[in-house]
């Protein structure tokens, strides 16, 4: 073998070593995302009872994910604490995106309302999706003889004390809208919080509370029926759709408007990829024709934000709650 052959030879593993080498080298390896994601049934974990406005918007938005996902979704109903209970429930769950938490206004209320909460709201949970957004209605019994907004801020200020108004429970967000309706109305009223929201119903339409500053869904019924009356919405625009109620800035309150949020986090140590898939499948879910106009017939309007517009949503409004919530003195514990 003469030395040239003997370098070629000498030479050839090198030269070939690397285009072997390089479908290996090069071939990315496996993301969370690439995968079958999902391929079993997803879990929807909801903080509130059902037939609240939660549960509403909850299960008509996992009624369309499922034929996104391709997997069944299941919704679990978890009340208690204001969502605590619900939100432990969720990071107690695998982080792999297979369970997934509603959550509303509360979730970033609860830090300001609660001394210690069991995980950091902002930095424990991810977001994955806004899909709606609900303004609130200023609802009174029939019975305390007010039929406008102005005749009751009137009736509070003759009275004071007198008018009770009820919420869904001490540091809950009908608590909050309630406090921040009567500071801005200059008015005294006196808080009745309840466990349940089923039992504000019964005592609103009997009269036992006077008043309530809620989402329209759970008392669309007794609304129409004229058991409760609809004084103001607290949005910047009169609600047409599903009553007509003016809004609280064209009958005596300029300014104030005050709405329910509501959307999806996940676990913080969720895969990015399995974040961004599930928020794909919600936002198109929430941004069905359809879908939009059964939330508006509950007095839900759709709204879509993705995952790093969602996080920093929370955070603004939990900025700008927390010192409506300490002037109003408002705490859960």
């Amino acid at each position: 073998m003469t030395l040239k052959m003997l370098k070629s030879a000498l030479l050839a593993p090198a030269l070939l070593a690397p285009a072997l080498l390089a479908p290996v080298l090069l071939a990315p390896a496996p993301a969370w995302g690439a995968d079958d994601f999902p391929n079993h049934p997803v879990r929807m974990i909801v903080p509130l009872s059902a037939g609240t406005t939660t549960d509403i918007v909850a299960r008509t938005i996992a009624e369309r994910l499922s034929p996104r996902l391709g997997q069944p979704v299941t919704v679990e109903n978890r009340p208690g604490a204001g969502g605590v209970i619900a939100a432990q429930a969720a990071l107690g769950a695998p982080a792999d995106g297979y369970t997934i938490l509603m959550v509303n206004s509360q979730h970033v209320i609860n830090p300001s309302v609660h001394e210690a909460l069991p995980y950091k709201t902002l930095q424990d949970f991810a977001g994955v999706a806004l899909v709606a957004e609900a303004p609130s209605l200023v609802v009174v019994t029939p019975k305390l003889g007010v039929h406008t907004l102005k005749e009751l801020i009137a009736l509070a200020r003759q009275r004071p004390e007198s008018i009770n108004y009820a919420s869904s429970g001490i540091g809950s967000q009908t608590h909050l809208a309630g406090a921040y309706f009567a500071r801005r109305a200059d008015i005294n009223i006196v808080h009745v919080p309840y466990k349940a929201s089923s039992e504000v119903l019964a005592d609103l339409v009997t009269g036992r509370v006077q008043m309530s500053v809620v989402p329209v869904a759970f008392l669309l019924g007794p609304i129409r029926d004229g058991k409760l009356l609809a004084l103001a919405v607290t949005s910047r625009s009169p609600m047409h759709v599903p009553v007509e109620v003016p809004s609280a800035g064209d009958v005596g309150m300029p300014g104030f408007e005050y709405a329910t949020w509501f959307g999806f986090v996940v676990p913080q140590k969720v895969p990015e990829t399995r974040i961004e898939a599930l928020s794909r499948a919600i936002q198109g879910a929430a941004q069905e024709q359809e879908l939009k106009g059964k939330l508006l017939a509950q007095g839900v309007v759709s709204r879509t934000l993705g995952p790093r517009e969602f996080d920093a949503y929370m955070k603004a409004d939990m900025d700008r709650l927390a010192p409506i919530i300490k002037t109003a003195g408002i705490t859960a514990n």
